[in-house]
């Protein structure tokens, strides 16, 4: 299951940055003081299931939304997606 991670640079500096995990308890207070520090929210959330990955996701400058929309609307993925489907079916049986 996908975590949702906000992420904050300093400066608006993406080098300077840090990130909360949006379910724990304690996130609205820990965005209260980034901010207070002055930090500042960076871009969307990012969904992930480790915050490796969403570090990955935002190092890569959303790069990766785009990669995931092309796989999403490309037609080669689509049929590709069908015949691993058809595949896995068989293999099943």
């Amino acid at each position: 299951m996908a975590i949702k991670f906000q992420f904050f640079t300093l400066n608006n500096d993406r080098k300077q940055y840090t990130f909360i995990d949006m379910s724990s308890s304690t996130f609205l207070k820990e965005k209260e003081e980034l901010l207070s520090q002055g930090f500042e929210v960076l871009d969307d959330v990012i969904y992930a299931e480790t915050s490796e990955e969403a570090v990955e996701h935002y190092k890569s400058n959303f790069i990766y939304v785009l990669e995931e929309y092309n796989k999403a609307d490309n037609p080669f993925y689509s049929v590709l997606l069908i015949f691993e489907s058809i595949r896995d079916y068989f293999k099943r049986k």
